[in-house]
């Protein structure tokens, strides 16, 4: 149990965020780890002990202030994963906080109501395919900026509504919250943009109220102040406008990828034979578009996998380690198999957090990727998969860009 006790500093450039994790598991299924900035925490890296500390939300908390570190002082407010803590919404906050607060946002995502934008969806989708189709036969496209980012981008910022104009900076702090290269000065700064950003909105919505869920958050703390504090009010748009487009936008690249690596995946997914749902849940399988997530709290002291984790001590979860875990899907794990019968994975969290938004991000999966490939018969990637770039970060299980060509190039002298 050496290995689980030496720290693992973690790659902030997240390179090979599939190789950390394994390493990280063969390690043990807790491993210490260093974060920026030098800070100790705990990796949680196998499927059984994942479910378990999500699900046990007596001894692991969401709470900072049942983090030691945080509490003492000895994290400071430019820490570049300061983001992750200062946010005051349902993923900051334990027990009847956090139910409350999920309680305001649940009647938001029930299957009615996400089913009611269906119409939504598919018009944004046929908006974006037909921006597309207009660009330059041959030339090499950014699918994952211009489709995959712009879609969830779009559907969450209408559902809150976000005018177009002010999209860019109020979805700016949740692509800089992410990034695990920032410097202290740069964290500090996007904090500071993030709240200049949604108190905008929240500004705006106040004097011309819609029909929307920034409005009726609103609404719910003007009508009583104990439902929602003005912080809770800013967190919680902090949180699902950014949460809700970067998970989305790197599931969709992935299953995207997938089926252009592998023509012959692809041609029995376009036909019929495989189903586009098979496809998106063994994407949330072994390529959990979120890598490592921050963060839990011990709540009290706990002996676990193997280790004794103090009270006040800080855990992240390996999403990416759980799905890819070969206690539960054997030797196979590492591989994507759209027909594996077994596709159990635990990428939209579980417990009392799990994900409000697992239902939307599933129907505009199933929407938006046949769509893509029915308009775009032809796609290629431009690139090897070996030489598409990491996203720049931990966190998240990206690439920085997904080229392709939508239509087959004119090679020279063909």
């Amino acid at each position: 149990m050496e290995d689980a006790l030496c720290p693992v500093v973690l790659d902030r450039n997240g390179s090979d965020v599939h190789g950390e994790a394994r390493r990280l598991r063969e390690r043990g299924p807790v491993t210490r780890i260093e974060l920026p900035g030098g800070v100790p925490a705990w990796s949680v890296n196998t499927y059984a002990l994942v479910k378990q500390v999500l699900g046990d939300h007596q001894r692991f908390g969401k709470d900072p202030k049942n983090w030691t570190a945080y509490v003492n002082g000895n994290i400071p407010q430019d820490w570049p994963m300061i983001g992750w803590v200062v946010m005051d919404n349902m993923t900051t906050n334990d027990d009847a906080d956090h139910a409350r607060l999920r309680g305001l946002l649940m009647k938001a995502f029930t299957t009615r109501r996400v089913e009611a934008m269906q119409p939504r969806i598919r018009e944004a989708v046929t908006d974006l395919l037909d921006a597309l189709a207009a660009t330059d036969p041959g030339q090499v496209i950014d699918l994952k900026a211009n489709y995959c980012k712009a879609l969830p981008a779009r559907l969450m910022c209408e559902l809150f509504g976000v005018p177009e104009e002010a999209r860019n900076e109020v979805l700016q702090g949740g692509i800089t919250n992410i990034d695990t290269r920032i410097t202290p000065e740069e964290a500090e700064a996007n904090v500071a943009q993030w709240h200049v950003a949604i108190t905008k909105l929240i500004q705006d919505k106040q004097r011309e109220p819609a029909d929307d869920l920034a409005s009726a958050l609103i609404a719910a703390r003007q009508e009583d102040g104990s439902k929602l504090s003005e912080s809770e009010l800013m967190g919680t748009l902090h949180l699902l406008l950014g949460a809700g487009s970067e998970t989305l936008m790197n599931a969709l690249s992935h299953s995207i990828l997938a089926l252009l690596d592998d023509p012959a995946l692809r041609e029995q997914v376009t036909s019929g034979q495989i189903s586009w749902d098979d496809v998106f849940e063994e994407t949330l399988r072994a390529e959990s578009p979120v890598a490592l997530f921050p963060f839990r709290y011990a709540r009290e002291r706990v002996e676990l996998g193997g280790v004794t984790i103090e009270k006040g001590d800080v855990l992240i979860i390996s999403f990416i380690g759980a799905g890819r875990d070969p206690a539960l899907h054997g030797q196979t794990a590492e591989r994507f198999d759209a027909c594996r019968a077994d596709k159990t994975h635990i990428s939209f969290g579980y417990g009392v957090h799990y994900c409000l938004g697992i239902r939307l991000a599933k129907l505009a999966a199933s929407i938006c990727l046949p769509a893509l490939f029915d308009r775009f018969p032809d796609m290629r990637l431009a690139v090897r998969r070996g030489e598409l770039e990491p996203q720049g970060t931990f966190i998240m299980n990206g690439h920085l860009t997904l080229p392709v060509y939508l239509t087959a190039p004119v090679t020279a002298g063909v």
